[in-house]
């Protein structure tokens, strides 16, 4: 059997294996889902008309807050959904289990890359489950054509892949998984302080850097381009950029913890 058969065979196991594991354990993935839907029912039905009208500067209207806030709730989903991903990664490596898998004739990289496309369909299933919530509750693109979509779709996929590669790098750096899930809640926090809730330039100018050139701005602005038909500027190529140089970080800070020899 060739190493690339090898490597896709045993990927697969692996995949079906945390697949296995989300499913007879699903308390962790709906805790981390219920805050992005969370916050997205808060902001709309406490502070829909506040902030409406704060960022229209006109009148309350709750329905284009609901089209502005979704596109960020569904980065933080994401974002949410990989620190899973960081707790099982270092679950696996506190357990024995990946000492196990080193003594077997398995792909060495399998393992790690089962548990990222893992972490990637239940980023894209949860962003799904709350892009429904937010459908709803009043969110509509009705402007956006197929090929915007399928693009929109794609930045998620992608951001999904750079994000859930930083947490496994977490997770494999982390001494337990309680210190996986508190080193990796910057991937919560970030949205916080990006644009998902209101738009940069209401931030104050010394904020408005940190805010405007973070991982989840670009995203996030790309995103409401694609589906609202806002404009989207310069953020389409950082958000490329920002996934391309995390996943790039991701891979090979997961990879140089991952070859070295247990202790």
């Amino acid at each position: 059997m060739s190493t690339l058969s090898l490597a896709v065979r045993d990927s697969s196991t692996m995949l079906r294996r945390n697949l296995l594991h989300a499913r007879r354990y699903p308390s962790l993935t709906l805790n981390l889902l219920l805050t992005p839907v969370m916050l997205l029912l808060l902001f709309v039905y406490v502070f829909g008309d506040a902030m409406s009208a704060g960022i229209g500067g006109g009148g309350a209207d709750r329905s284009e807050y609901i089209a502005y806030l979704v596109p960020g709730i569904l980065l933080m989903t994401i974002g949410s959904t990989t620190i899973g991903t960081a707790v099982s990664v270092s679950m696996d490596m506190n357990e024995g289990i990946i000492a196990r898998f080193r003594t077997m004739a398995i792909h060495r990289g399998s393992v790690l890359i089962g548990h990222v496309i893992g972490s990637v369909l239940q980023c894209v299933a949860s962003g799904i489950l709350v892009g429904a919530v937010g459908v709803a509750i009043g969110f509509r693109s009705v402007d956006a054509t197929v090929l915007e979509w399928i693009a929109a779709f794609g930045l998620i996929a992608l951001f999904a892949l750079a994000l859930t590669w930083i947490a496994v790098g977490m997770g494999l750096s982390s001494p337990n998984p309680e210190a996986a899930s508190n080193n990796a809640m910057p991937l919560i926090f970030l949205p916080l302080i990006s644009s998902t809730f209101v738009p940069v330039d209401a931030m104050p100018g010394w904020f408005r850097p940190i805010a405007e050139y973070q991982p989840f701005t670009p995203a996030i602005e790309t995103l409401r381009g694609l589906l609202l038909g806002t404009e989207i500027g310069h953020n389409g190529w950082l958000a490329v950029a920002w996934c391309l140089g995390l996943t790039a970080l991701g891979y090979f800070w997961s990879k140089s913890l991952f070859d070295r020899d247990p202790k």
